[in-house]
């Protein structure tokens, strides 16, 4: 058979094809779609009649200047879809587990630590109304209740909010979600 560089062949007995980049011979070297360059006797070669010059047609970028251009265009960005379930997701979680808070409960009494518990939840209470985060959840554990009746209190005193079990599916019975009204400002 005649080859030429250039042309496309096909490997006989082997899913393969590539087109022909030297011939030396009666071995020829080809290189596959993949970018591999093999080298083949010619006897195990035919040519391809189907997709002749295949490698022109994987590439329809002739420089590489072109490449970097199409790159470099600026693509609209894509707005993310909120479904309506996560829409209503609280934006923001506080976990108040100790091990979270500190390092070491060591020298901490029980108090110490429920005290801390209760500063982190009004300080961070506090920052959502500053920040108009509508809903907040604070993830407290079940325990022996202790934490969840001090919240329970803590959030009583404020008016602009609502407090109730957070998603039971999503956080078991350890967790409190409070939802702040915006319009009433938090000095009321």
């Amino acid at each position: 058979m005649d080859f030429k560089v250039g042309d496309s062949v096909l490997v006989i007995d082997e899913d393969l094809s590539g087109v022909i980049t030297e011939i030396k011979g009666d071995s020829i070297t080809i290189e596959t779609k993949d970018g591999f360059f093999l080298d083949f006797n010619s006897v195990e070669l035919m040519k391809n009649k189907t997709t002749q010059n295949f490698k022109r047609e994987l590439f329809t970028y002739s420089t590489i200047n072109e490449v970097i251009s199409e790159k470099e265009k600026p693509s609209r960005r894509k707005q993310p879809t909120i479904k309506a379930k996560e829409r209503y997701q609280p934006t923001m979680e506080v976990d108040l587990h100790i091990h979270h808070l500190v390092n070491s409960t060591k020298g901490m009494t029980n108090h110490d630590m429920l005290t801390l518990q209760l500063d982190t939840a009004r300080r961070q209470l506090d920052f959502a109304i500053k920040k108009r985060i509508q809903k907040v959840v604070f993830i407290h554990g079940v325990g022996e209740g202790v934490l969840k009746i001090e919240l329970d209190y803590l959030f009583g005193r404020y008016n602009n909010v609502k407090f109730y079990d957070a998603n039971y599916q999503k956080y078991g019975l350890g967790a409190t979600e409070v939802y702040i009204y915006q319009n009433v400002s938090p000095n009321d």
